[in-house]
C-alpha cells in the first residue's frame, strides 16, 4: 500500500506507514462532525428544540445546509488549485479544522428560538469540514499506488466509520447521563464534546503528513490566474478528463441520494417511523459499524474487481435498501434496510473517491479534489432540497419524500456505465 505511485522531482520525502495510518486517522476525526451534527444529533435537535418543531423546520435545515454546500461550489476548486500551486494544502487543512472545531463547539450554546445563531454555525462549521475534507483526500493519489488506492480510501473511510460510531457512543452517554432534564440542557455538551475529539483525533494528521508538491515562484495574483485557467481546462474540453468529467457527473447523481440519507436520517426515523432521539441514535450507531465493514470490504473488493464493478454493484444495494423503508415501517425491516444502507454507504463513499484519485493527473491533487468536493456538494444540495420541497409539498410525508430520493441512485447507474476507467487513467497519465 505504502510508496509513492507517481514520479516526482527530488527531494520527494519517502511514504511511511505511519504516514498512511496518520492520513487515515482524520477520516476518524472529521466523522464524528458528520454523524453528530449532520446525520443524527444536531438536525433532529435543530428541528425539534431550537425551531420548536415548525412546519418549516425540516426545509430551513435542508436550506441552511445548502447555501454551506453552495460556499464549498464556489470555491473548492479553486481553493484546491491554489493549495496545489503555491504547495500549502497541510497550511489550508489546519485552517479549515480549527474553524470546524470552534463552530462546533459553539453549537453548543444554541437553545430553543436560537435560530439566526443555529443558522450561521452550522454554515460556518460545514463549509470549512467539507474544505478539510477535500484538502485531506488529495493527499491519497500522492500515498497510494494504482492498485492500492481502494484499499486506502476504504481503510480511511472504516476508521472514519469507526470516529464517528465512537463519538456518537460518547454523545448517547452524555444525554442518557443528562437524567430527566429538556433537551435544551443535555444535549448542547455533546457538541462541545464533539469538537474536542475532532480536534484531537486531526493531531497526527496535521502533525505527520507532508508535502509533496514543489513550491513555486509565483508573483502576486499569478497563483489566481493559472488556477483559473486549470479549473477551466479540466471542465472544458481537454481530453485528459472526459472520464473525470463524466464521472462527476455520475457522482452528482448517486450522491444526491447518499447526502440526504446522511443529512435526515435521525428526522426520518423520528418523524415517520417514531422513533426517539435514543432510539435513532442507537439505529446509527449499528449502521455505522455496517458501514465500516462495507467501506474496509469493499476496498479491497475494489482493486481486485475494478472501480466501476464495484460502485455499481453499492448503487443497487442502496434502491434495495430504500425499498424497503418506503414499504414498511416494522422495526425488524427498518433495522435490516438501514443496516444494508449502511453497508452501501461506506462502500460507495470509499469507491468513489478511490476513482476519482485513479483519474487524477500529476501535481492536480487539490484542484481535482475540489472538484470532487463541488460535486459532492452540489449533490448535497440537489438531495437535501429534493427531499425538504417533496415533505413541505406533500404535508410531511416522509415515506413519499425518501422514495423520491431513489430516482437519483437509478441516474447515477446510467452516469457510470459511460465511464471507462482505464481509458481515464492513460489520458491522465499523458
Amino acid at each position: 500500500m505504502s510508496g509513492v505511485r507517481r514520479s516526482w522531482p527530488p527531494p520527494t520525502p519517502p511514504v511511511r506507514r505511519r504516514e498512511l495510518v496518520a492520513w487515515a486517522s482524520y477520516d476518524f476525526a472529521n466523522s464524528g462532525y458528520t454523524t453528530v451534527v449532520i446525520t443524527a444529533v444536531f438536525n433532529a435537535y435543530f428541528v425539534g428544540v431550537v425551531a420548536d418543531g415548525a412546519d418549516w423546520a425540516t426545509l430551513a435545515w435542508t436550506l441552511a445546509l445548502s447555501f454551506s454546500y453552495l460556499l464549498v461550489i464556489v470555491t473548492a476548486p479553486l481553493l484546491g488549485a491554489i493549495a496545489d500551486l503555491t504547495a500549502r494544502k497541510k497550511a489550508a487543512l489546519a485552517a479549515s479544522t480549527a474553524l470546524c472545531v470552534v463552530a462546533t463547539a459553539a453549537l453548543g450554546f444554541c437553545g430553543r428560538g436560537d435560530v439566526a445563531l443555529a443558522v450561521v454555525l452550522l454554515v460556518v462549521s460545514n463549509f470549512a469540514f467539507s474544505t478539510g475534507e477535500n484538502l485531506v483526500a488529495s493527499f491519497l493519489p500522492e500515498l497510494a499506488r494504482d492498485e492500492a488506492l481502494g484499499k486506502l480510501s476504504g481503510y480511511g473511510w472504516a476508521l472514519g466509520y469507526v470516529g464517528g460510531l465512537l463519538t456518537l457512543a460518547l454523545s448517547l452517554a452524555l444525554i442518557q447521563g443528562g437524567g430527566d432534564v429538556p433537551a435544551e440542557v443535555k444535549v448542547p455538551p455533546v457538541f462541545v464534546a464533539t469538537a474536542i475529539v475532532f480536534a484531537l483525533a486531526a493531531l497526527p494528521s496535521l502533525l505527520l503528513l507532508r508535502e509533496r508538491a514543489q513550491r513555486r515562484s509565483l508573483a502576486r495574483g499569478e497563483a489566481w490566474r493559472l488556477a483559473w485557467g486549470r479549473i477551466g481546462e479540466a471542465l472544458a474540453t481537454s481530453r485528459a478528463f472526459v472520464d473525470l468529467r463524466r464521472f462527476l457527473w455520475c457522482i452528482v447523481a448517486y450522491q444526491a441520494g447518499v447526502g440526504t440519507v446522511i443529512t435526515l436520517a435521525a428526522v426520518y426515523t423520528q418523524e415517520a417511523l417514531g422513533f426517539t432521539t435514543e432510539d435513532s441514535i442507537k439505529l446509527i450507531l449499528v449502521v455505522n459499524v455496517a458501514a465500516a465493514i462495507g467501506a474496509f470490504g469493499f476496498g479491497y473488493a475494489q482493486d481486485r474487481l475494478g472501480h466501476r464493478a464495484t460502485l455499481a454493484a453499492t448503487l443497487v444495494g442502496w434502491l434495495a435498501a430504500i425499498g424497503m423503508l418506503w414499504w414498511s415501517s416494522e422495526r425488524d425491516v427498518v433495522w435490516i434496510a438501514a443496516n444494508l444502507a449502511g453497508f452501501c454507504l461506506g462502500a460507495s463513499q470509499s469507491a468513489g473517491r478511490a476513482l476519482v484519485a485513479y483519474l487524477c493527473p500529476d501535481d492536480r491533487e487539490g484542484e481535482i479534489f475540489g472538484l470532487w468536493g463541488l460535486a459532492v456538494k452540489l449533490a448535497m444540495i440537489v438531495g437535501t432540497l429534493t427531499y425538504g420541497v417533496v415533505s413541505w409539498a406533500t404535508g410531511g410525508d416522509h415515506r413519499t419524500a425518501i422514495l423520491a430520493n431513489a430516482a437519483y441512485f437509478v441516474v447515477g447507474l446510467v452516469l457510470l456505465a459511460r465511464v471507462d476507467p482505464e481509458r481515464g487513467r492513460r489520458a491522465a497519465e499523458q
